[in-house]
């Protein structure tokens, strides 16, 4: 099992992430009005911006202070990028 680190303490097991999307300020501000009522939503960006969110196979929603790349930069030590195809 690897562990992706997300930022501030927080991690994912990576296996579980089925994609990861940029977060613009303007789409997350129309979409942060629908994801106070999802039951699945974690906010780990500890109170900064919201950079990047992870969707897992379980349709959790996480939310990430870092940006996609440094995310993906991190799958790719992990060996995961490659087998999982993220975006």
């Amino acid at each position: 099992m690897k562990i992706l680190r997300i930022g501030f303490g927080n991690a994912v097991v990576s296996s579980r992430i089925r994609q990861i999307r940029a977060v613009k300020p303007s789409q997350w501000r129309q979409w942060r009005q629908h994801t106070d009522q999802m039951i699945k939503l974690i906010d780990a960006t500890a109170g900064r911006h919201t950079r990047s969110m992870l969707i897992t196979d379980s349709g959790h929603i996480i939310l990430s202070s870092l940006s996609p790349e440094v995310l993906e930069e991190r799958l790719a030590e992990l060996g995961e990028l490659r087998e999982k195809g993220h975006s």
